[in-house]
């Protein structure tokens, strides 16, 4: 919000207090200040002028010779091409030798023959936003009011000599979204009390709001008050200077004194207004109620909306003429015409407001401050202000009486809390008397017995509720600066690495060490992506308002996100990627209302797993290739049940011949194998390998202690033995069997070849291991080597009907 420093001079006395001295307090105690801006500042040299002459220049259909009374002796010509131009008009005159916005100086020239003594300025050659400026000079000059003085400078006239504070306001502080409020937090920070100027409100008694208008809501919490005045025998003209600068400075467009006022009572109050031509309304009765699909209404700005159920809208009893807290109706909109005005001063239901805001994209000044919430103590008082106002501005009868509905309770709130709590949580020794003073300064009354504060809390501070608020504005008003910097005190605990985060960076070692890198991929994705690759069925957990569709869902897998980095690395050229991931996944049943974090695993692998070099070929990355990876990494781990792979041919989106699920015993951890070539394609992705593992259950699973070992100091034996088994026979149930069988003192076995076609039948595939033997204790012998080597062969033959080679 921006804040006009002379403005609130009319509340508190600033005499000793400068704009940057005031930022940086308010910065101090809560409100951010963001700039503190002058908008002359870079400006000079221009000033009043008066337009003697206009005459139409004879070289050019657009340009006229001005005769401008600049307070000199003599008339200053100036050359000018606003087609708004007139004699007797006081314009503003940048002189030769001036600054304009962006810097740029106006010298002396000549425009087609004729001398330009300087120039007639626009707003908008001011610095003046294009948002900000009268529709009525939008394309022109702005006229200044007949009392401006030729010759003086230009900058008071149009209050560009103010201080404009640019407040950044938290959502708990919407009290800082008007004059009133920010006057009251500055009352605060210097010990005043904000004299708010008083206003007479003249009725006409011979005439009734009765005879207008009747209001009736549907439903109370929709509108919890809703209020009527009508303004009669209305002028819509051109709204006085002082009113358009205000509005100008705070970032608002006049557009005639009706429209102005309220949007003046809007920034002192905090209290959006909207004003109806009633005789637009054709009707005696305002309805308030929620819209019915499909309903349809044209707003101010001429779009026609198709409105909603959840949509409240006001409307003439039959159809809606206004979106409630959003934006009124195009066909009930203040026009020059006007006569008679409906002023309308309400609450809305501020969740409803802020949903219809972002519906139709409509968000405004009013909609911010009905979602935020409103001070329910001056929803009367600024309705009474707009219209003592519009008798004043725009010659109207205010009409006796308020249409109303109201079930509003307006009073204070009460919040106790105790001057040991407040001490306590500041690490202060503040007195009694130094909180009361607080409290006074901040105008809420306390009454305190020992040592225990009742505090009355005035309705415009919604924002307090509970005793945290309140140690909060002790602190603020006693100074953040004044609160004691002392370390909390406690017991040195010696730090250690629990077996989960022991693990974790083992894992990471691992990992990177086999040449894949950390990747960290968002928790909120699409509903699509969150279901992808589940390791069990579960529920979605969505939120109630993500700020955009793909980052709407937690996710329940690690993988889609490993994907959508790997795709994001192929389109810029990387084609070989390795990345891994450490993360939690969340699943949730029908029944629980938050799911269940779960800490995942998961990796990708595609691509080349060497870059072709002098010394070879590049080696495509394979299940293998990844397989090994895990393998490693079980074995790293030293768990005391075997982490087994057992082919799966169901698993959505994973190539139905190379995908394995894990198990740690008999219970499931993972799964691991190729993306299927759809899914692969989907990411535009090459031939992709993929694991995902529960690491939960691997943290929490037994593990052999760590046993350290001398050296053998006897020699080994090996044994190398090549099978030739059907094709359907896995490498998995070779290996148990020859481990089963193998006797005491075989301590590996290696698949070194595999092999299938030429010179091998349909259907069979030749298989070569090696098989280590290790005594720790003595020498092996050769009868005890082959002993055992037999019993291994005759198990595989028996076993698997297979052929020795």
């Amino acid at each position: 919000m921006n804040v006009s420093y002379q403005w609130l001079k009319e509340y508190l006395d600033l005499s000793n207090v400068t704009p940057e001295a005031l930022a940086d307090r308010m910065s101090r105690t809560g409100i951010e200040i963001e700039d503190v801006a002058i908008p002359e500042t870079g400006l000079k040299k221009i000033v009043v002028g008066h337009a003697v002459e206009v005459v139409d220049h004879p070289d050019s259909d657009h340009l006229h010779i001005c005769q401008v009374d600049i307070g000199e002796e003599e008339l200053s010509q100036i050359v000018c091409g606003a087609p708004n131009i007139a004699a007797g008009q006081k314009i503003i005159v940048a002189l030769p030798g001036s600054r304009i916005t962006g810097n740029a100086k106006i010298k002396k020239g000549k425009m087609r023959g004729q001398v330009s003594n300087g120039m007639v300025c626009s707003l908008a050659e001011l610095g003046f936003s294009e948002k900000v400026v009268p529709k009525k000079y939008a394309d022109g000059i702005y006229v200044l009011p007949e009392n401006a003085v030729p010759g003086e400078p230009v900058f008071p006239y149009l209050a560009m000599d103010d201080a404009i504070l640019e407040l950044s306001i938290t959502p708990n502080r919407a009290d800082a979204l008007s004059m009133r409020g920010v006057a009251h937090e500055v009352g605060a920070i210097y010990d005043q009390q904000p004299k708010f100027p008083s206003f007479e409100l003249t009725e006409d008694k011979t005439d009734s709001v009765e005879n207008y208008i009747k209001v009736a809501v549907e439903d109370s919490e929709d509108a919890p008050s809703y209020n009527v005045r009508i303004v009669k025998d209305v002028k819509i003209a051109e709204s006085p200077m002082w009113l358009q600068t205000k509005l100008m400075n705070a970032g608002i467009r006049p557009l005639n004194n009706v429209v102005d006022i309220t949007n003046y009572i809007l920034l002192e109050y905090g209290q959006p207004l909207h004003a109806f031509d009633y005789d637009q309304l054709q009707s005696k009765e305002i309805v308030v109620r929620h819209a019915n699909n499909g309903e349809a209404l044209t707003t101010l700005d001429g779009e026609e909306r198709l409105l909603t159920s959840e949509d409240i809208v006001i409307t003439n009893g039959s159809i809606p003429v206004a979106l409630a807290g959003t934006m009124g109706g195009l066909d009930s909109e203040i026009e020059d015409h006007t006569v008679t005005v409906a002023i309308e001063a309400a609450i809305f239901n501020p969740i409803s407001v802020r949903k219809t805001a972002k519906r139709y994209n409509l968000r405004s000044e009013s909609s911010s401050r009905f979602e935020k919430g409103i001070n329910p103590a001056t929803i009367a008082t600024a309705g009474d202000h707009a219209a003592a106002l519009m008798a004043e501005l725009a010659g109207g009868t205010v009409v006796a009486g308020v249409a109303s509905q109201s079930s509003l309770e307006v009073k204070d709130s009460i919040v106790s809390i105790t001057l040991d709590k407040i001490n306590r949580s500041l690490g202060t020794t503040i007195s009694t008397e130094e909180v009361k003073v607080i409290f006074d300064r901040l105008g809420f009354k306390a009454e305190e017995k020992d040592g225990l504060f009742e505090v009355a809390i005035p309705p415009r501070r919604w924002d307090i509720d509970i005793e945290a608020d309140l140690v909060e504005e002790v602190a603020r008003i006693f100074g953040y600066d004044n609160l004691p910097s002392t370390l909390p005190i406690s017991a040195a605990q010696p730090a250690a690495l629990n077996d989960k985060q022991r693990l974790v960076r083992h894992t990471r070692r691992f990992l990177e060490g086999a040449g894949l890198s950390q990747a960290i991929s968002y928790v909120l994705t699409t509903p699509e992506k969150a279901a992808q690759y589940m390791m069990r069925e579960s529920e979605a957990t969505q939120l109630e308002m993500p700020m955009s569709e793909d980052r709407s869902t937690l996710r329940m897998n690690l993988l889609s996100g490993l994907l959508d980095d790997a795709s994001y690395n192929k389109a810029r050229k990387n084609k070989d990627v390795m990345l891994y991931e450490i993360g939690r996944v969340f699943y949730k049943e029908v029944t629980q209302t938050l799911p269940v974090e779960e800490e995942h695993l998961a990796g990708v692998l595609t691509g080349s797993l060497l870059e072709k070099d002098w010394k070879g070929q590049p080696q495509k990355v394979d299940f293998f290739v990844m397989k090994g990876i895990l393998e490693g990494l079980f074995a790293a781990y030293g768990l005391t049940e075997k982490v087994t792979f057992v082919s799966d041919n169901q698993r959505e989106g994973m190539h139905p011949g190379r995908t394995a699920v894990l198990y740690l015993g008999e219970k499931e951890i993972g799964f691991a194998g190729q993306i299927h070539p759809l899914a692969a394609k989907e990411y535009d992705l090459d031939e992709t390998y993929a694991f995902e593992l529960n690491i939960q259950a691997i943290v929490e699973a037994e593990k052999e202690p760590t046993i350290y070992e001398a050296i053998p100091k006897f020699p080994g034996m090996t044994r190398d033995i090549a099978l030739l088994v059907d094709e359907t026979i896995t490498n998995q149930q070779l290996v148990d069997l020859i481990y089963k069988k193998g006797g005491n003192f075989l301590v590996s076995v290696r698949l070194f070849d595999i092999y299938q076609g030429k010179h091998i039948e349909d259907g069979k595939k030749s298989m070569a291991y090696t098989l280590s033997y290790l005594n720790p204790t003595a020498t092996l012998v050769e009868e005890e080597v082959s002993k055992a080597f037999d019993k291994v062969t005759n198990a595989l033959v028996e076993e698997y009907q297979v052929v020795v080679r």
